[in-house]
């Protein structure tokens, strides 16, 4: 006997959380909750503003058109093909809940993080220098002038030699301002640099950003653009694969198995996600990934969290969430 529910859940977010036009003071989202028999799953499903192309109207309606049809034993939303036609959050958030209905999600998570600066970057230096094993942090540049971002890069490399930057510009640089970034990186200091992803404005122009600077880049918003094929490219070395932004499980696999047949670095991502969806990530990259930090420190932006929760974060959980949906 199936059954499934949807709730509806909204977190306060940090004051400072900024997507790029808008600030993001409240994360919302689904949580879907699947049953077949004694069995039990649950996914997350929340479009990211101003990443998503699905709204959060348009996310609820397409879970429950499925949920609906998966209650009914429909075939169409059963096999490989299952979720190709939904939005990736929804697609995701289903896919999700089905694995882990199915007991085929891993019950270990890849919990180690790469810290994301948020505040102050001393503060985290010292954070790095308390860490045992591989040292990587995360840095969102092309915020603030190309110049501060390469001397805050410098200040890292400096402090920590053996550290791995990996850099996010979010595609808000000219070719000028990415050349004015890497002019004030030391050369000496380029190859602490693990990728900067998405320099550019167009994947042409952060190629040749890569070739004519030896920063090495990675792939993000440019794996969701349509008509393109991941192949290898001189300079580039990883993928970012966000999962609410690709879309299903199966999917997301697809694309770690061919970036490491291309030679590539794969690292599963968060998009903000409540303490729930986090965990799956976390799960999901200790399965995919393995050898890999994931990018999910992004528990520091909320002020809330759900069940369950992340480990070690100490946010007040909030426990009911309302039922908008049943079948």
């Amino acid at each position: 006997m199936r059954s499934a529910a949807l709730y509806q859940y909204s977190l306060e977010m940090d004051s400072m959380v900024i997507l790029r036009n808008q600030r993001l003071q409240q994360r919302e989202g689904f949580f879907v909750e699947l049953k077949d028999g004694d069995r039990q799953g649950w996914g997350e499903i929340a479009p990211l503003p101003e990443f998503s192309a699905e709204t959060l109207e348009q996310a609820q309606a397409a879970a429950q058109q499925w949920l609906q049809a998966w209650i009914a034993g429909d075939n169409s939303v059963s096999g490989d093909a299952a979720f190709d036609n939904l939005p990736p959050s929804v697609a995701f958030g289903l896919s999700a809940a089905c694995m882990e209905l199915n007991g085929g999600l891993s019950n270990e998570g890849e919990y180690r993080v790469a810290p994301l600066c948020s505040g102050d970057p001393d503060d985290l230096v010292v954070t790095l220098n308390q860490q045992e094993g591989e040292k990587v942090a995360k840095i969102k540049v092309g915020m603030y002038e190309a110049v501060r971002d390469g001397m805050v890069a410098n200040m890292f490399i400096d402090a920590i030699p053996d550290i791995r930057l990996r850099l996010d510009a979010n595609r808000q640089w000219t070719p000028l301002k990415a050349q004015q970034f890497a002019k004030y990186v030391r050369p000496e200091n380029r190859g602490g640099i693990a990728f900067l992803e998405e320099p550019c404005q167009t994947p042409a122009d952060s190629l040749a950003f890569a070739a004519e600077t030896g920063i090495a880049i990675a792939w993000d918003e440019t794996l969701r653009d349509e008509g393109f094929e991941l192949k290898a490219e001189p300079g580039l070395a990883a993928i970012v694969i966000k999962p609410t932004l690709i879309g299903s499980i199966a999917r997301c696999q697809a694309l770690v198995a061919q970036a490491h047949d291309l030679g590539l670095t794969a690292v599963i991502s968060s998009s903000l996600e409540s303490s729930l969806g986090l965990n799956q990530l976390a799960r999901l990259a200790k399965s995919l990934t393995p050898e890999v930090i994931p990018g999910l420190d992004t528990m520091q932006l909320f002020r809330q969290q759900v069940t369950p929760t992340w480990p070690g974060c100490e946010l007040p959980v909030v426990a009911e969430h309302q039922l908008v949906w049943q079948g």
